[in-house]
């Protein structure tokens, strides 16, 4: 994925800001909010790497769990034509349509 950059082995979302020319990152699942700016990919590195450890140690001294938990399940939301078609290419799959979406949410993911 072009625009996520691994810190500390956590992931970030990293986009460019242009009001203030630098490049922002935000770490994803995170029970919280740690955000960093930077102008290159070294500068990115380092405030990550801070704008976290800032962020761990916080969470320690709070007693707060760091890392949200995911369940597996999650509702979504499509068109009602999108999500009969999604249970007609599933059903000619084979497939229930929570196998499929699976498979079409893994894929997804290797060829982004």
């Amino acid at each position: 994925m072009n625009n996520i950059m691994t810190i500390d082995g956590q992931k970030a979302v990293i986009s460019y800001d242009p009001e203030i020319n630098l490049f922002r990152g935000e770490f994803i699942g995170l029970n919280g909010r740690a955000d960093f700016y930077g102008s290159d990919v070294a500068s990115l590195e380092a405030e990550g790497s801070l704008s976290l450890k800032v962020f761990l140690e916080t969470c320690k001294d709070e007693g707060i769990t760091p890392f949200k938990s995911y369940s597996g399940k999650f509702n979504v939301r499509i068109p009602p034509q999108l999500h009969a078609e999604s249970v007609e290419a599933a059903a000619a799959a084979g497939k229930s349509l929570n196998d499929w979406l699976k498979i079409a949410i893994a894929h997804e993911l290797r060829t982004n």
